[in-house]
């Protein structure tokens, strides 16, 4: 084959990457939403605060082990291909997953249990952190270069749709169970449902082509350093991470600090979940037309004229309805630009390291920001005696994000030629 040509890979290889990823995100995020029940079967505490502050700290941990499953999954995707390090990480995040479900209660085995859970989360992490630079690289390679954007687009929309899918589980377990229930096996059934699906997911990726050494006629971004990529593409991550985290928060926050019912917490997150999926495809795709700048800093210039108004109204009428209605609105201003940020950096780095590079800068992000998220936003609850504290943090990480988007260059091919062919015409030709 020529290298000039390109290759569009069956709309069912995209699909099995997709569903791939939205079945990882399930097993990931689904501890988040049932961290209060978690950490009152695993860690029994004096108080609901000190016991929810354990569980998100074990929650945490499995962002510890991001970088090292980035640095041995993700650079083995860039030698060996980036089929094989899809089916590892898919296989170890099983494990992890049906070793949670399964871990008897602290009430049954003593301290064993919440170690076991420690085990199994860090196992976790390392699974996700080797799985997000194989699959985001093999949507950047798979895709016709000026569609990058929706292609990449459908990586976080599955992600977003595992929360979709973990809120409506959950909304459908509170509404049937009892607190009670709920505390001693209901939470199990979220984890039990995704064990079940994985079989699915794994023949899915079995039929993958390779797509590493895949032709292509889009040159790269040579002009741009893979250090000051790497940095702002931390920056970027680490603020898009936070802002995520703090939204996927309000099923706890709605709980625990604004008193609400349980199934309208859970209700939140299936809110969240809907919202954000049709954002984030939404800006892959205005992110083809109008550059990639342009539709990260546009939405989250609004999310932060948004935030404190709707914490605010949150914390004064904690109704339904304000819940659901200031979830999406947040949801659609974050998520719109931050589906853009990882084919930004995607399309930024070379062929040759890009599985490897963008899963290290990914994990660094995700694992100093947005592990501690939720952790720091209690923390900060209950220190301050503010429910507004979640905007606080919000914005300040919407502002770094903001000076880092402002501070890219713009990677995608048709705004990236036209800045070339405006470039070469100034200058003046030699006589």
């Amino acid at each position: 084959m020529r290298s000039g040509m390109t290759i569009t890979l069956p709309r069912r290889q995209i699909a099995a990457v997709v569903a791939g990823n939205a079945l990882e995100f399930y097993d990931f995020v689904t501890y988040a939403f049932f961290a209060a029940q978690i950490g009152r079967t695993f860690f029994p505490a004096e108080t609901p605060a000190a016991s929810l502050l354990a569980s998100l700290a074990t929650f945490g941990a499995g962002f510890l082990t991001r970088p090292l499953g980035a640095l041995v999954i993700g650079r083995l995707a860039d030698r060996v291909g980036r089929k094989p390090m899809m089916l590892l990480s898919f296989g170890l995040i099983g494990i992890a997953m049906a070793g949670i479900a399964c871990t008897p209660s602290y009430a049954q085995v003593g301290p064993l249990a919440p170690v076991l859970v420690v085990g199994f989360r860090l196992l976790q992490g390392f699974a996700l952190g080797g799985e997000v630079g194989p699959s985001a690289a093999y949507l950047v390679e798979a895709a016709p270069p000026l569609r990058r954007g929706f292609y990449v687009s459908l990586w976080s929309m599955s992600a977003d749709l595992a929360v979709l899918a973990a809120g409506l589980i959950g909304v459908t377990l509170s509404s049937l169970l009892g607190a009670a229930q709920l505390d001693a096996w209901g939470w199990r059934i979220a984890f039990g449902i995704g064990v079940a699906i994985l079989p699915f997911g794994f023949v899915l990726r079995r039929g993958l082509v390779e797509t590493l050494h895949l032709p292509t006629s889009d040159a790269p971004v040579a002009h741009i350093g893979v250090r000051r990529i790497a940095l702002l593409g931390i920056a970027l991550l680490a603020a898009a991470t936070t802002v995520n985290y703090v939204l996927d928060y309000m099923t706890t926050y709605a709980g625990t600090t604004l008193g609400m019912h349980t199934t309208l917490a859970f209700g939140a997150t299936a809110v969240l979940g809907l919202f954000s999926a049709g954002a984030d495809v939404a800006g892959g795709m205005l992110s083809d037309r109008f550059g990639r700048r342009r539709v990260m800093i546009v939405p989250w210039t609004f999310l932060l004229a948004a935030v404190f108004p709707a914490f605010w109204c949150l914390a004064q009428f904690r109704s339904g309805a304000v819940l659901f209605g200031a979830t999406a609105v947040l949801a659609v201003a974050s998520c719109t630009a931050t589906s853009v940020v990882l084919v930004a950096i995607s399309e930024a780095l070379p062929r040759a390291a890009r599985s490897g590079s963008l899963a290290l800068i990914y994990a660094v992000a995700i694992s100093l920001f947005g592990g501690s998220t939720q952790f720091v936003v209690t923390w900060l609850i209950g220190v301050t005696d503010n429910p507004l504290a979640p905007a606080w943090y919000m914005a300040g990480s919407v502002v770094v994000g903001l000076i880092a988007m402002l501070a890219m260059p713009e990677t995608a091919p048709r705004h990236r030629r036209q800045a070339i062919s405006i470039s070469t015409s100034s200058v003046p030709s030699a006589t």
